[in-house]
């Protein structure tokens, strides 16, 4: 059901500190904390006696003591002390997981603890850019399966009917939709030339009237995403063109990270070419951005619900050959992996 080797994102880094904190990612509970160095810590979330939350305990030094009984487990997951007994039971352990932190986010690997690879967290161009601008998202918990996520990210067409008052404009509902495929992810992108700028984006356009505008949806594997929006003045937008200074860009960051397979976290942030240091832009993005987010919410938890609950097929249409794609071959990623853990284990 999910892609185990690879990096997802936890929580906000600021939300972790010297307190034991809950998390469960795709099926798994797990516990993190800082370090008296201030590094992080992630542990199976279950005293191996027990199975008490560890998170109900409390940290000693470095080491997390269980709230029951009081053994305790360093960050490698071993157990240091079993009070009352003479000697530290081999099997007295709970799995730690890799863990980092990379632009404000913690990142778990929740695969094989030894193909964990910090240089493969996702890139994210432009972060320590002065000249670039950015805004946040709290998160979110959506109740639906996380590749409705990535359909929806994978669907510029969508806009037109579900960001009507945002992102939407006339040139959406009609365009054709490209589909690139790459063995990282695959992306869904579209130039829509002359159209009327978006209520979301036309007051911040450094130009007056209409604009080529593209969509680029990018999603890559196993769940997260990249949203470009170019504004250009129209006449000087288009596929492999060198656009003017006073164009429009605007990168929306997303990751979504399964909680198991009905519901799933929403983390995101937006960085922008204009406007670095411009709390008042940062604040009305923030909200705009959470009000379309929001909007989408509303209509994936109908489709999860309604797809679970479908009498007849649903019908998938042309638009949908990004999402397809991807679904296919995350699948196929999935299905390696499971493969290579079983030989493994004979």
């Amino acid at each position: 059901m999910f892609l185990k080797n690879a990096w997802y994102v936890a929580t906000w880094d600021s939300e972790v500190g010297r307190e034991l904190k809950a998390v469960k990612m795709l099926g798994e509970e797990i516990v993190l904390y800082r370090r008296q160095d201030g590094k992080l810590a992630a542990l199976e979330n279950a005293c191996p006696h027990r199975k008490l939350p560890l998170s109900m305990g409390r940290i000693k030094g470095d080491d997390v003591e269980c709230g029951y009984h009081g053994l305790t487990f360093d960050t490698s997951g071993a157990c240091t002390r079993v009070p009352g007994a003479e000697r530290i039971p081999h099997v007295a352990c709970v799995r730690s997981y890799p863990v980092e932190e990379r632009y404000g986010l913690v990142w778990v690997w929740m695969g094989d603890a030894a193909k964990a690879d910090p240089s493969e967290i996702f890139h994210v161009e432009h972060f320590d850019d002065p000249a670039w601008g950015m805004n946040r998202g709290e998160s979110m918990t959506l109740n639906c399966n996380y590749l409705y996520m990535t359909d929806n990210l994978l669907d510029p067409s969508h806009v037109a009917w579900v960001h009507q008052s945002s992102f939407a404009s006339s040139a959406c509902e009609e365009t054709p939709l490209e589909t690139t495929v790459k063995e990282d992810g695959v992306t869904v992108w579209r130039w829509m030339i002359d159209s009327d700028p978006a209520p979301f984006y036309a007051p911040f356009l450094q130009f007056e009237g209409k604009a080529d505008r593209k969509q680029h949806y990018e999603v890559r594997y196993p769940s997260n995403a990249i949203i470009k929006a170019i504004f250009a003045p129209s006449g000087t937008g288009g596929e492999g063109k060198d656009l003017p200074a006073n164009t429009f860009l605007m990168d929306s960051y997303n990751f979504m990270t399964p909680v198991d397979e009905n519901s799933t976290k929403y983390y995101w942030f937006q960085l922008r070419n204009f406007a670095p240091d411009d709390a008042e832009v940062s604040a009305r993005f923030a909200t705009s951005v959470r009000g379309a987010f929001e909007e989408d919410r509303v209509v994936l938890e109908a489709v999860h619900e309604g797809m679970a609950k479908k009498q007849t097929p649903n019908l998938d249409l042309k638009i949908d050959v990004g999402p397809l794609r991807f679904r296919r071959r995350l699948s196929q990623l999935i299905d390696s992996e499971n493969t290579q853990r079983a030989q493994a284990a004979e």
